[in-house]
């Protein structure tokens, strides 16, 4: 496990570290995705999760699913193209679950790449904390909440 500012993740994960979404890969041609507990900390509390519907294609840096939070409104960027397979029911009536267990109850999709590369730019493994902290210390964050 990597711990970042307290909270241990994952190394098993595959990370898109400019969108901040994890992957776990199923291993059926599937992958649970979820926001990064950094991500929804900055967001503030998660209000509204609306999930790309399932069936429904979606493109490289494009929006799969858009959440309304009490700090930020705004998209979950996909790091490959894909197809959503599932939502997760719980955050229909809890979207708070984004916030309390990020890894566990709070994931968002499964969705199925229609890449073979679909890892390629996303970091696993010991990199997951240098990565993350490089993220942070760059403060690229600020893109997207500011403005």
């Amino acid at each position: 496990m990597a711990t970042i500012d307290g909270i241990e993740y994952p190394e098993h994960l595959h990370y898109d570290v400019d969108n901040q979404i994890w992957y776990e890969d199923l291993g059926d041609g599937t992958l649970r995705a979820g926001f990064t507990p950094i991500s929804i900390s900055l967001a503030g509390d998660v209000l509204v999760f609306t999930p790309k519907r399932v069936g429904r294609d979606f493109e490289k840096n494009r929006s799969f699913a858009t959440i309304e939070c009490g700090k930020w409104v705004g998209a979950a960027r996909a790091a490959f193209p894909g197809i959503v397979v599932a939502a997760n029911p719980e955050l229909d009536n809890r979207p708070k679950f984004l916030n309390l267990d990020a890894f566990g109850k709070g994931w968002m999709l499964i969705v199925r790449p229609s890449i073979a590369n679909w890892r390629d730019g996303l970091v696993t493994g010991k990199a997951v904390q240098t990565a993350f902290k490089d993220w942070v210390d760059a403060e690229s964050y600020k893109d997207r909440t500011e403005g």
